[in-house]
């Protein structure tokens, strides 16, 4: 094994120096030419150009060589990059018991494919239980919360009979985060957590549980509510009175989820981050999220996320102020009409007693 890795690391370290091989043996033979040579110490115009030409060279070929290094460096760098971004917020299934589910969000930070915000979509038992979120901030930065939150959503979600429950374990994935956090940047504590491990960190969650008649219950922490398209109809879906931000305070004790609406077979909820109704042109003014649903909405929910997005960059002019996360779901079950008994199966009418 541990020849193995050795062997792995030589080979790691040709490739690096590779590029640089021949530029560095090039400037040897320049530098044991001009000390050694007889014709390079010779008086004249055109031995010095000539000598000025070979250094020239070797000087362009070291740049061009540490170069070549850095940018396949930085490729590999990309590459790892996006692959652990899309595991930690992986595209939802198209389908997700009947319904049609996408997924997509424009980050803040340029070369970043994640940010601050997450979503995610898993059928359970108990219905389709989606979380999304904005983490206070974005970008880098803001991956340690979104990492807590979505590990947390994809054990609880399948473990706890009550949405309820779901946000208890969400919170307390959230405090340890900080509290892990708080230590490391204070390591003079001894060990020991802090009191309060990060008042300024909070995250605005929407959890929801759709049920297998179309039921939709929320959970609101202080997030922007979905939008319900139905036809060409778009209307806001009340949420209830919010909860406070997951991490700024504590919990209510009782938490009751909200029943919000009830997405009948053919309508679609749009769910988003605060960064899509707040993205401004550059005469300041907001973007028109409902119009362009309404634009789009008879589309399917892939292609919706990408209108969205479109018209997003479009508005913005590719500056974006805050990320942007979309998450799109479409009730395609198919609604069954209610069957006649059978006559053998009719109930009938009890006789009238005779008293």
């Amino acid at each position: 094994m541990f020849r193995d890795r050795s062997l792995v690391a030589e080979g790691s370290w040709l490739r690096r120096t590779a590029p640089l091989l021949v530029p560095v043996v090039w400037g040897v033979v320049a530098v044991a030419w001009r000390l050694w040579c007889p014709l390079a110490r010779e008086p004249g115009l055109p031995m010095r150009i000539a000598t000025s030409a070979v250094f020239l060279t070797v000087g362009i070929g070291i740049v061009l060589g540490v170069r070549c290094g850095l940018t396949r460096e930085l490729a590999r760098v990309r590459a790892v990059a996006e692959a652990t971004q899309q595991v930690l917020l992986r595209p939802p299934p198209a389908r997700l018991d009947g319904l049609a589910v996408a997924a997509g969000q424009l980050s803040a930070s340029r070369g970043a494919v994640v940010g601050g915000d997450l979503y995610e979509a898993v059928a359970t038992p108990y219905g389709v239980r989606i979380v999304i979120g904005d983490v206070r901030g974005h970008g880098l930065a803001a991956l340690g919360a979104v990492v807590a939150l979505l590990g947390s959503f994809r054990e609880a979600a399948h473990d706890e009979a009550e949405l309820a429950g779901v946000l208890r374990r969400l919170e307390r994935a959230l405090g340890r985060h900080l509290c892990e956090r708080a230590r490391e940047e204070h390591p003079a504590r001894g060990g020991r957590a802090p009191e309060h491990p990060a008042a300024e960190e909070f995250v605005t969650l929407l959890l929801l549980e759709i049920r297998p008649d179309g039921l939709v219950e929320v959970l609101d922490c202080g997030h922007p509510g979905p939008y319900r398209i139905g036809g060409r109809r778009v209307e806001p879906v009340p949420v209830g009175e919010p909860l406070p931000p997951l991490g700024a305070f504590p919990l209510p004790a009782e938490l009751v989820p909200y029943p919000a609406t009830r997405l009948l077979p053919g309508e679609t909820l749009v769910l988003h981050t605060d960064g899509a109704e707040e993205a401004r042109d550059h005469r300041g003014r907001f973007f028109p999220l409902p119009a362009v649903l309404a634009g789009a909405a008879r589309e399917a929910p892939a292609v919706l996320v990408r209108r969205v997005h479109a018209a997003l960059l479009r508005h913005t002019g590719g500056r974006l102020a805050d990320d942007v996360a979309l998450l799109v779901v479409r009730n395609d079950r198919v609604r069954v009409p209610a069957q006649p008994a059978e006559p053998g199966l009719r109930r009938t009418r009890p006789a009238p007693s005779p008293h």
